[in-house]
């Protein structure tokens, strides 16, 4: 997108061009002050260079990141890399030269929460900002339950519940205010037999229960559940003979969707459905 194509004033183009800054990226990823630094344009014109440039690119969509927040273990970077480096191999429809020009890593904000109070500043304070610029387009929590968990006993079952409906009407309105997905990682607790048996994967969801409860299950639009199959399903698929576990992403409940289900695999490459 050239700087012509934007409605700005003249002189901002000029400025910006004289800071020899060439891409819109790179003014996005600067802050107010430094662009004000580096310019020479007063505060107001640079609000206005922000805010035209961040209207221009989530109309054009020109940006797809994400903001991946992690509260247990460190960022997946190894796995990261090798699905980057195996683009080419997950998407055999798209021209190889293609694929070797994204930058597939570039657009995605890692924020390590290791506290419920550092997760509600990178929700309220960070996360707003990378929306308002249009960097990014979705967010993901990984996970909610391990800061609930560890940080509230049962006797503090009542300020856990107000924690819980604060994020989630902040999550609302930032995923509202922008129109950006938020998907949130929960875990489960299962409930055994009297035998000690797992049950068949026909009654999976009658036998777990999200790890939060109903405090967070009234924050959502849709709850999908990832499990994987039982031993009689996969000795039917060919990933049986490759040691590939056959999964299902079922849905639990949504306001546009049936109560459904699909099989997938997780391979080196990425996510393949399966039949």
């Amino acid at each position: 997108m050239d700087w012509d194509q934007l409605e700005l004033n003249p002189k901002v183009i000029t400025a910006i061009k004289k800071a020899k800054l060439k891409s819109i990226k790179e003014v996005l990823h600067l802050s107010g002050p430094d662009l004000q630094r580096l310019t020479k344009l007063s505060s107001i014109d640079v609000q206005h260079l922000l805010k035209t440039v961040s209207l221009a690119l989530r109309n054009n969509c020109v940006l797809t990141g994400v903001i991946y927040i992690c509260t247990e273990d460190v960022f997946p970077d190894k796995r990261l890399q090798q699905l980057i480096a195996l683009q080419h191999e997950l998407r055999t429809d798209v021209p190889g030269e293609i694929i070797k020009k994204i930058k597939f890593g570039n657009s995605i904000f890692i924020e390590h929460a290791a506290d419920i109070e550092t997760l509600f500043e990178c929700i309220t304070k960070r996360a707003p900002i990378l929306l308002s610029r249009g960097m990014v387009r979705l967010i993901i929590i990984d996970s909610i339950a391990a800061l609930f968990r560890c940080e509230f006993g049962i006797q503090h079952s009542i300020t856990k519940a107000k924690y819980l409906q604060s994020l989630g009407a902040k999550l609302h309105q930032l995923s509202n205010g922008f129109q950006s997905p938020v998907l949130c990682i929960n875990q489960i607790t299962y409930t055994v037999d009297e035998r000690g048996l797992a049950g068949t994967n026909m009654d999976v969801l009658e036998r777990v229960s999200p790890a939060l409860g109903i405090t967070w299950s009234n924050q959502l639009l849709m709850r999908l559940m990832v499990s994987r199959s039982s031993c009689e399903f996969s000795r039917d698929t060919d990933a049986s003979a490759t040691g590939t576990v056959v999964r299902t992403l079922s849905v639990i409940f949504a306001p546009h969707l049936p109560q459904s289900y699909c099989h997938y695999m997780v391979n080196a490459e990425g996510v393949k459905g399966a039949e």
